[in-house]
């Protein structure tokens, strides 16, 4: 796999300083002014003027009562040596958030360079011979057609758009993508519809698929309810023009969220709905880049199962690796951020990032980022080091092959080790009228050694159901602190795993195969877990059942898999850091 084939590439060790080891920046001179970093050395090129481009895509076979034809605006922004006639390659920000919002309030359009991530990519690239273009979705800004929330359609445009900024005669042919959440959901739309010229692709807490951003083993986030309602009703300008933008999808993403969160086994959606959303798979099978993955570990906007999970039996991240594609990651206890968004490294609770703050900010990011892009772009420096760089749960960094750790050692407890009260989670109480809980406090792991969780920890209920339906939320905290390490969430019906669920009969038997999401943590010696499971918890919805479905679980039947590392203190590395980032509690 990988996308190199296309580049040419030229002397590794050119200009060497522009490429330091990652264990020695800390020792450098870094540019700590902005609220995004800057790359160690300014470019000689300049930004021309902003140029527009508005093309007509043929949607006749992606929208059945739409319109058969759609237009895509984007506006770009050249280097100053494509006046001498050099190629030069593309870096894009696909999204639906130009010209966002309500009528009186919304975002800049295109041609305006987008705050944050915008800025990060014309101050930084542009200088170093790259050309930047902010893309507008279908039926956003300035381009037509139905807004396809992330549907067929969508990609279409998309593709569009990459082939588009591919053949350019300015352009050396190479593509890559940036952003955040739905702009690096757009990213994986893009490389699910394989162009030649897509060479890489950065999605920052970027969706890969639509039903597991919103739903996780079939437990339902509130938002799932309205998420296509709210996008559409911040798209629209509320005048004649809006008839373009809808299309049956529309229609039925406003009921997909209901239906899926109450039908279970009986979803209409997911064959359909769901599936044509769902990009990651596509790519995979579709597309030949790279990848630099970047998730926040303590993002529950875009979870981390994003990238850790799958079907299952399937975690993307390492089935990327394993079939030959490059990749690298970055990893912070950040939350829904980049790397360097410093004044967003901040107001994170104990247990969410707050012990992590003083050495979360990564300085070092756009020089991470300019040496991926110079190899993957434009074939030029040493090939970047295809590792993760992992933040643990106490602020230390450290660079693992890949994550979760291939080298980790599964501790299995059983639950009949622990000292619990309760055993049905969900449901009234026959005594003082409460929603049913169930706690359970395990011991110490080791009374001598620290223990290092890193990876997915499984947690195995064995469970009676009362109802075709039932929800269990485990939240997993240090049992002596009591501050939170983690959580899993599961509707019985997905008791398998997955995305799949199966009809339960009162009275059957199963164990719930539940998986944490990931988790990097350090547990000191003398310290074991708490258990505490609920019906719900965080930002999930109770189970659409209510309080018929309470889960009996057997706690003796009952086991928790914990991976755990032993450290490699010569993989650790410092960060550059600032004052204010370090303290920005």
């Amino acid at each position: 796999m990988g996308c190199i084939d296309s580049l040419s590439f030229n002397d590794p060790d050119k200009d060497s300083s522009l490429y330091p080891d990652i264990k020695e920046r800390y020792t450098l001179d870094w540019n700590m002014t902005h609220t995004f970093s800057r790359v160690l050395e300014t470019g000689p090129h300049y930004a021309l003027d902003v140029q527009d481009a508005l093309f007509t895509v043929d949607t006749s076979e992606v929208w059945e009562s739409g319109p058969s034809e759609a237009d895509v605006h984007l506006s770009y922004w050249l280097p100053s040596n494509t006046l001498d006639g050099e190629k030069v390659p593309v870096i894009a920000v696909i999204s639906p958030y130009f010209s966002y919002g309500q009528p009186g309030s919304e975002s800049g359009d295109t041609g305006v360079v987008g705050a944050g991530r915008g800025e990060f990519i014309f101050e930084n690239f542009i200088p170093h011979g790259y050309a930047f273009a902010q893309v507008a979705v279908f039926g956003t800004e300035l381009s037509t057609g139905c807004f396809d929330y992330r549907g067929a359609g969508e990609g279409l445009g998309i593709h569009h758009a990459v082939e588009w900024l591919g053949t350019q005669e300015w352009s050396n042919g190479n593509v890559g993508l940036y952003g955040k959440s739905y702009e690096g959901a757009t990213q994986w739309e893009a490389a699910a519809q394989g162009s030649e010229y897509l060479k890489t692709i950065v999605p920052i807490s970027g969706t890969t698929a639509l039903h597991p951003l919103l739903y996780k083993n079939g437990s339902a986030e509130a938002r799932s309810q309205v998420m296509h309602m709210n996008y559409f009703s911040s798209t629209v300008d509320y005048n004649e023009d809006d008839i373009d933008n809808v299309c049956p999808d529309i229609i039925e993403g406003l009921f997909a969220g209901p239906v899926t969160y109450g039908a279970g086994e009986f979803d209409p959606y997911m064959d359909n709905y769901y599936s044509e959303r769902s990009h990651i798979d596509k790519a995979f099978e579709n597309w030949n880049g790279s990848v630099y993955w970047v998730q926040g570990m303590q993002d529950w906007n875009v979870d981390p199962h994003q990238v850790f999970s799958g079907p299952p039996g399937t975690h993307w991240y390492q089935t990327y690796k394993d079939a030959g594609f490059d990749v690298r990651g970055i990893l912070g206890q950040w939350g829904h951020n980049y790397p360097d968004q410093w004044t967003k490294h901040n107001a994170q609770d104990s247990g969410y990032g707050a012990e992590a703050i003083y050495n979360m900010t990564r300085w070092d990011w756009a020089q991470d980022l300019f040496e991926w892009f110079e190899y993957y772009l434009k074939g030029i420096g040493p090939k970047p080091d295809l590792h993760a760089q992992i933040q643990r749960n106490d602020g230390q960094w450290r660079i693992e092959e890949t994550w979760p750790p291939q080298d980790s050692k599964d501790m299995i407890m059983s639950l009949s080790e622990c000292q619990t009260v309760g055993s049905f989670v969900g449901g009234i109480s026959a005594i003082g009228g409460a929603v049913q809980t169930i706690t359970s406090e395990c011991p110490a792991f080791s009374e001598e050694n620290n223990t290092h969780i890193s990876g997915l920890v499984k947690l195995h209920l064995y469970t009676v159901a009362t109802f075709d339906g039932g929800q269990i939320f485990a939240e997993m905290q240090d049992s002596v602190t009591g501050i939170r390490i983690g959580h899993a969430t599961m509707d019985i019906r997905y008791h398998a795993g997955g995305s799949e669920p199966q009809t339960v009969i009162p009275g059957q038997e199963l164990t719930m195969m539940m998986e944490f999401q990931a988790i990097d943590a350090l547990i000191p010696a003398g310290h074991g877990i708490r258990l505490v499971l609920t019906e719900t918890g965080e930002d999930y919805l109770a189970p659409a059942c209510g309080n018929a479905c309470p889960v009996h679980v057997i706690s003796t039947e009952s086991k928790i898999i914990i991976p755990y590392i032993i450290e490699n203190k010569s993989e650790g590395f410092i960060t550059p850091q600032s004052l204010d980032a370090a303290n920005n509690q």
